[in-house]
């Protein structure tokens, strides 16, 4: 795996750290419960939703089943426009790339836009290895740089912090006597004042892609403040990170995609912000970069294709499964290790950032209820597809486990076993702290206290009529 590491701890250890901080809670509490109404609101006012789901899904299964073509074509678009591409199939040659861009025109400041992709690949990391001053200006991505931390979400990378937290993270940058209210009005503004300097002094500006249209080669960039505009517009030079699966085959499939985005993710009938780059600046025009590229990322997506888990590849980045899933709405971003969270990143994590035992686990952090394929704007049965990684993961359990679960499914299997066991378990109750040390089930009972079965069961109770 290259870019970002996971964090090398275990799920149960940051899960722990997570439910035990009350303030963590509260905040998550308060923004994921906002979000996953204000969507229901949204939604609501649309005639047929659930029909503009389904064929948001069938659009996105076929955009995937062609992607080869498609990506040539739009990359064909890209290169027509003016603009310049780079295939990188992982993580240090997307880097490579843009921080080669960075050298060759003396690039020192970087402005950058919110995007999943570089979190992903760890550009900031590169660049600034490089000698380059990285500059996030999302509001909440710069707040998490300034607190070297990652996003909690994928659409609200400080979703985890309340204003007082805010407001100290910002105090470290004011120069000068000022104090800053811990009010929303006083921090957007400091770090208004304190961003549109960095726009004016970049080289390079760097961003993301919601969205390539295919047809024109086109990026669209979905945003909640202005900072994608400026980034992609004021430096000289602008290089836009897409991952592969990020395409539309054209504007008719766009106009679905971009409506069901914001009503999904915020609640939102239309983001602030909705803007579309078609190359650089052209002569005669007076806004726009020199020079203008796009950096298309595999880093393990074309291994997906073909595979029972090519429907992830269907996610637009909404965050709506993160919203609704009770393990997420407890323990937060962070706790999943890597750059996703909540049940995409539980699927995303293993497929991109390696099978071995620390990503693998993730599968494990869900209840299977779907409220998240329920949430989805684009319905990606993802409970099914984390009970496929279960069963992956399954596939290398040790000699000790597989023969705990052999001996549990035989003894279940036919009614006299069952009833058997039962028995034995009532009749020797302490048996069951026993059992709870057992081989593939010791890591499990862990924090937890083991069930004591009833001293008649219900089968007995049923038979003498007291039930």
């Amino acid at each position: 795996m290259t870019g970002h590491q996971l964090v090398g701890t275990t799920l149960r250890d940051r899960t722990i750290d997570a439910t035990s901080n009350v303030r963590l809670r509260g905040a998550l509490a308060r923004a994921v419960g906002r979000f996953a109404s204000h969507r229901d609101s949204a939604l609501g006012v649309i005639e047929d939703a659930d029909g503009l789901r389904a064929a948001a899904r069938a659009i996105k299964a076929d955009v995937v089943g062609r992607l080869p073509d498609l990506l040539e074509q739009f990359a064909d678009n890209v290169l027509a426009n003016g603009g310049k591409v780079c295939w990188a199939a992982d993580a240090d040659e997307a880097n490579a790339y843009i921080a080669s861009v960075a050298a060759r025109i003396g690039a020192r400041t970087i402005v950058k836009s919110k995007s999943m992709a570089t979190e992903e690949t760890g550009l900031n990391e590169a660049l600034e290895a490089a000698g380059c001053r990285v500059v996030e200006t999302d509001l909440g991505e710069w707040i998490i740089q300034l607190a070297h931390e990652t996003p909690s979400h994928i659409i609200a990378p400080a979703v985890h912090k309340d204003r007082y937290q805010v407001a100290e993270h910002l105090q470290a940058e004011v120069t000068d006597d000022r104090i800053l209210e811990a009010a929303p009005g006083p921090l957007a503004a400091f770090a208004r004042e304190r961003l549109r300097a960095e726009f004016l002094r970049a080289d390079l500006g760097i961003s993301g892609a919601n969205f390539g249209v295919a047809e024109t080669g086109s990026i669209v960039l979905v945003t909640k403040e202005g900072n994608g505009r400026l980034c992609t517009s004021v430096p000289r030079v602008h290089i836009a990170v897409m991952g592969m699966e990020r395409l539309v085959a054209d504007w008719q499939q766009l106009d679905l995609f971009v409506n069901l985005l914001a009503r999904s993710g915020t609640g939102q009938h239309l983001s602030s912000y909705t803007s579309v780059i078609t190359g650089p600046r052209r002569s005669g025009e007076a806004d726009g970069p020199d020079e203008m590229h796009v950096v298309i990322l595999d880093n393990g997506r074309s291994d997906i294709l073909g595979t029972e888990f090519q429907e992830i590849l269907s996610c637009i980045r909404c965050g709506a499964c993160l919203n609704v899933c009770p393990v997420y709405r407890q323990i937060g971003g962070h706790a999943y290790g890597w750059v996703y969270s909540g049940p995409v990143g539980a699927v995303l994590t293993p497929l991109l950032a390696g099978a071995h035992h620390e990503a693998a686990e993730l599968a494990n952090a869900s209840t299977l209820c779907g409220a998240c394929m329920d949430a989805c704007p684009v319905s990606i049965p993802l409970q099914d597809l984390l009970l496929a990684l279960r069963r992956r993961r399954a596939a290398s359990a040790t000699r000790a486990e597989r023969a705990a679960w052999r001996a549990w499914a035989a003894a279940w299997s036919q009614p006299t076993r069952y009833r058997a066991s039962v028995k034995a378990m009532s009749t020797g109750r302490g048996l069951a702290r026993f059992a709870a040390h057992a081989p593939g089930l010791a890591r499990w009972a862990e924090g937890r206290d083991a069930p004591q079965p009833a001293a008649r069961s219900f089968h007995e109770r049923w038979r003498d009529g007291t039930v």
